[in-house]
């Protein structure tokens, strides 16, 4: 694995190549931040990584896309909820969580089986297997979206698993102080309805096991 430059040095920070990868890959979506029309920008993306490389996909005629060019800088942060902390004072309140921040060069992927691939490895990051299930794409499908490839150059880790950091003076007041956990998990899948009436396909199942 590689070993990511290290960009500062923050408390709570994490620069293992294995920690990154592993809360990137528990994310289902990841905040996208780029430059358009000379202002910052953030969008929430689906995403998939494949190796040192994230895969984004939209629209051809959204912002993220159209206005691309290879070589511009992105970054994207996924951010995993743990749990709020109630301390005994305002002041020491905080969230437990698992976030990680990527920076790099991007490029526009104009390989068609690059862009296959891409468009498969986000497809079956929300829903694993889910490509093998659905139709084949649509040439017009295909042109009406643009998949954008972040290579890593940066990556970080931040992670706070605790209980509230107290004043030791405060730790005899009569206050509740502890963690509320924060449980994401998938429910079971409702059909649309339409069509014929169909069991719900493996990929639900594994997604709901990936993501719980």
């Amino acid at each position: 694995m590689p070993n990511y430059a290290r960009a500062r040095q923050p408390r709570r920070a994490s620069y293992d190549t294995g920690t990154i990868h592993a809360i990137l890959d528990s994310g289902l979506v990841g905040h996208v931040g780029f430059i358009a029309e000379g202002r910052p920008m953030v969008m929430p993306m689906a995403y998939a990584r494949s190796g040192e490389t994230i895969y984004l996909h939209g629209a051809s005629k959204t912002r993220i896309v159209a206005m691309h060019a290879d070589g511009d800088p992105m970054t994207m942060t996924v951010t995993l909820l743990e749990g709020i902390v109630a301390a005994r004072s305002g002041f020491h309140h905080s969230m437990n969580y698992r976030a990680a921040t990527v920076h790099g060069s991007t490029r526009l992927v104009t390989d068609p089986d690059e862009a296959e691939r891409a468009l498969m490895a986000i497809t079956n990051h929300l829903l694993p297997s889910r490509w093998d299930e659905v139709r084949p794409m649509h040439d017009k499908e295909r042109k009406a979206t643009g998949v954008i490839a972040i290579e890593i150059e940066h990556a970080s880790a931040k992670i706070r698993q605790a209980p509230p950091a107290d004043d030791v003076e405060d730790h005899d007041l009569p206050i509740w102080a502890g963690v509320i956990p924060i449980v994401t998990a998938l429910g079971a899948p409702v059909g649309d309805g339409i069509g014929p009436d169909v069991p719900a396909p493996p990929s639900t199942g594994l997604a709901r096991r990936k993501f719980a």
